[in-house]
């Protein structure tokens, strides 16, 4: 019998299974995952260089797969028909009988204290949402951090958090799994009482040219031709995602993304050329689809992978921009803010068409990125934006409420302490499902019957009540933002109840 230290034979080992540009998982390589024992890390070679060999996934992407199978195999036993199913079988039966004890990594240790860090509207926050920003400021990499009043739980980062790392540095899940989910607002020259008179045809145009769902696609173009940018053939991961993006531009996600008409009071001189008065408006949200959460799923699996934290602290997990994974996901996620664009241009323009009327004027903000930015003293930082809108000096953006109440177009104010941030929109008052559980199906259709808005799709989970009082939140952050205009929706489409929220 072998030592458990003892190496492969290099000649047998099938971790020579080279796959394309020569490339292969070598044995060092899966040891470092803590595996100690040969006939284990013969069978991780075999089935990590034969998954190489036939160019099924990337190294980067067998090693954080591998990684993550060691640290809970039962996700990987249960999928039927998964590449990694037989070694999660295994990992469970050898552990079952005391072996493949995994060898404990370092991890990096988090700082003993807790940085301060402004909070916007306390009395809104829940504790879940304050536990996870005080971790996150407690990251070697963090330089500051902020928490805007609509924050409230998420993955590692909460919802309305915002963090500066080290400018070299950047987390997937700090950044989220819909990248540059977006608000775009499309203003048009006719009165906001049009969205009354003209009813069943506004309807009929978010029937004809918005489609929604996690597999949706579009059935017609409007401008394809962010799609002849070469940024698409930069890495695999974009590559092997490209045609998925391309079926689904133009579309829209579940849980909370919608397209909505609306009323949007606009006061004198509030925005440059557009008199003051009561405007039809377009307003939507939604991300980058299905092409940025496999983004976001790649490379956070990597970055788990690579950089190992404490629980609470793991989908914090970071990549380095100094390394080609930081460099790929840094170029994947900025095409994503593209595409996320790109959509909701989709969506306005073959609608502005159906009107034959161009609108006066389109605003839009990113509300999941990370930006390379300075802090007032000058420190170059990366600054993630979970749920947090942009509000830099003079910075147009759009906090919208719920289904049945007002949202903004406001303009940055260029606070410092908030790191240049605001709030995203009202923020979830309570989780899906304790709105199932607790929300009243007649009060909420009494609700949109009262406000006099029509829906189309969407479930009890993304009732008004559901949400959090957007006129408190916006009175938490009066410092951060100047409000412009208010938006008050009308007709509303959102995703079938049947669909599962992906927000």
């Amino acid at each position: 019998m072998k030592k458990e230290n003892t190496p492969a034979p290099e000649n047998t080992s099938p971790a020579n299974q080279r796959g394309p540009g020569g490339l292969k998982v070598s044995n060092n390589e899966l040891k470092a995952l803590g595996i100690n024992d040969v006939k284990i890390l013969e069978n991780f070679s075999r089935v990590a260089n034969g998954l190489l060999k036939h160019a099924v996934m990337d190294k980067p992407e067998i090693l954080a797969n591998l990684e993550a199978l060691i640290d809970d195999p039962m996700p990987y036993a249960l999928k039927k028909g998964g590449k990694f199913k037989n070694l999660a079988e295994s990992v469970i039966n050898l552990r079952k009988e005391g072996k493949f004890l995994k060898q404990q990594r370092s991890t990096f240790a988090l700082k003993e204290e807790i940085a301060d860090f402004p909070v916007w509207g306390l009395e809104h926050i829940e504790v879940g949402a304050l536990a996870q920003m005080k971790t996150a400021v407690k990251l070697p990499i963090a330089v500051a951090g902020a928490l805007m009043p609509d924050a409230h739980q998420g993955y590692g980062l909460p919802i309305g958090g915002v963090l500066a790392t080290t400018a070299n540095t950047i987390i997937p899940f700090a950044v989220g799994v819909d990248i540059a989910c977006r608000m775009c607002l499309s203003i048009f020259d006719l009165p906001a009482a049009t969205v009354d008179t003209e009813a069943d045809m506004l309807k009929g145009m978010l029937m004809d040219h918005t489609y929604f769902g996690i597999g949706c696609t579009t059935k017609s173009y409007h401008d394809s031709s962010l799609f002849d940018s070469k940024t698409w053939g930069e890495t695999k991961v974009i590559r092997n995602l490209k045609d998925k993006a391309y079926a689904q531009l133009g579309t829209s996600g579940t849980g909370n993304h919608f397209v909505e008409w609306g009323e949007l009071t606009l006061a004198e001189g509030a925005l440059d050329g557009i008199p003051a008065g009561n405007y039809l408006a377009l307003l939507s949200h939604s991300g980058s689809r299905g092409f940025g959460g496999c983004v976001a799923d790649h490379y956070s699996k990597i970055a788990m992978s690579k950089t190992k934290l404490p629980p609470e602290a793991k989908h914090l997990a970071w990549l380095n921009l100094d390394n080609d994974e930081g460099q790929e996901y840094w170029i994947a996620m900025n095409l994503a803010g593209e595409y996320a664009s790109a959509n909701h241009h989709e969506i306005h323009n073959k609608i502005a068409r159906a009107l034959n009327l161009n609108p006066l004027m389109r605003i839009e903000n990113h509300h999941n990125f990370a930006w390379q930015e300075q802090l007032a003293d000058g420190t170059p930082v990366m600054v993630h934006r979970k749920g947090a809108t942009p509000a830099g000096p003079g910075v147009l953006g759009i906090i919208p409420g719920s289904m049945s109440t007002p949202g903004f177009v406001v303009r940055g104010k260029g606070d410092a302490a908030s790191i240049n941030s605001a709030s995203h929109g009202a923020g979830r008052l309570m989780s899906r499902s304790a709105a199932f559980k607790t929300l009243d199906k007649v009060a909420i259709a009494a609700n949109l019957a009262d406000k006099r808005i029509t829906l189309m799709g969407s479930d009890v989970d993304e009732a008004p009540m559901a949400y959090k009082d957007i006129h408190a939140v916006m009175a938490a952050q009066s410092n951060l933002v100047e409000v412009l205009a208010k938006f008050e929706p009308r007709i509303v489409k959102m995703a079938d109840p049947k669909e599962k929220p992906e927000d």
